[in-house]
């Protein structure tokens, strides 16, 4: 009789989204169901990514902008189609809002209204993808204010403070296809297992390391800075006291992210002199900086802005906000905030 190898012990998303749900006397299983919905989709976008190197169709940009003025790539396009239509049909959203969308999304007549919202970049770091580099979709989900409406959605039910998020996540697309997210008690990772198609439990209890030798920011930026935050950089790069750190920067927020919540380190994305066009930073607050913050925080790490204050404490005023962001190690984001 063969043994049971340890890979074969392996819980599932489904199972454990079910267990996690049965822990709550109150729970419906409506959280539940949009995560399968959310993982769907998932599965789809990983499958043409896999393929882009050999599909026209997916490689290269179209001829369209996006609300951000920035040119769309065709699997941009093709992602964001997937992800809003898996999603506005799931039941159990009243309200969608995606980066590559100027308004928010409706759920479409005749489909139920449910108590969730969720916010999505449906596929970061995209300017990567002709370089075959890793790349990721950010999903931020929030219960509605009145959870016993049965109407669409307002935009205040979007904008929400990051701390009230009910779960925050990613998908990383890189040597493997992975999930991690966090339901606010901590964060657990799963990774595809192409052969039976399902997310299996392979980081159960993410923790960020106190300190890491890693940063990670365009330094191509520097003469743009604040002098505060030249001199942060400046000190980090020194041979005085500690070892210097290690300069890592993809411009993928989803690899630099997951590098340094297994590795240590810190992300930095301030905001410049460069262009009038981006005062408080490029990063979208509610597609980006708010769910890495919230999964930050989760991992034992700290997420502020450039200025210091607490991320998860801002309130988005609208759907396209921006903002800086300064993102890791606890230890490294308290010695930056020295600095300032």
């Amino acid at each position: 009789m063969n043994q049971i190898k340890p890979q074969d012990n392996l819980i599932s998303l489904s199972q454990f989204l079910i267990e996690e749900q049965l822990k709550l006397p109150y729970a419906t299983g409506g959280f539940t169901a949009l995560m399968n919905h959310l993982v769907y989709a998932a599965k789809i976008v990983s499958r043409e990514v896999r393929k882009a190197g050999l599909l026209d169709n997916v490689l290269g940009a179209t001829n369209q902008q996006n609300i951000q003025g920035e040119t769309v790539m065709k699997l941009d396009d093709y992602a964001d189609r997937i992800f809003t239509h898996a999603l506005t049909i799931c039941g159990h959203l009243c309200a969608m809002a995606s980066e590559e969308q100027e308004d928010l999304i409706p759920i479409p007549e005749g489909y139920k209204c449910g108590k969730y919202t969720i916010a999505i970049d449906p596929l970061d770091g995209s300017s990567n993808i002709d370089s075959n580099v890793s790349i990721g979709t950010i999903f931020s989900i929030h219960r509605r204010r009145d959870i016993e409406a049965k109407t669409q959605g307002e935009l205040e039910d979007i904008l929400q403070p990051g701390h009230k998020q009910r779960c925050a996540g990613y998908i990383v697309y890189g040597s493997s296809t992975m999930l991690v997210m966090s339901m606010g008690t901590g964060v657990v990772g799963f990774t595809l297992d192409p052969s039976v198609g399902e997310f299996l439990l392979s980081h159960p209890n993410m923790k960020m390391p106190e300190s890491g030798t890693i940063y990670s920011v365009n330094e191509g930026n520097y003469n743009y800075w604040s002098p505060e935050f030249q001199n942060y950089i400046k000190n980090i790069k020194s041979l005085e006291g500690d070892k210097p750190k290690t300069a890592r920067y993809i411009g993928s927020l989803v690899a630099d992210f997951h590098r340094n919540l297994l590795k240590g380190g810190i992300f930095l994305y301030p905001n410049d002199t460069k262009s009038n066009k981006y005062p408080n930073g490029k990063l979208r607050l509610l597609y980006e900086v708010a769910p890495m913050a919230f999964l930050a925080e989760q991992a034992g790490g700290v997420a502020v802005t450039v200025d210091g204050r607490r991320i998860l404490d801002l309130t988005p005023s609208e759907l396209h906000e921006r903002s800086t962001m300064v993102v890791g190690s606890k230890k490294d984001v308290e010695h930056y905030l020295t600095f300032i």
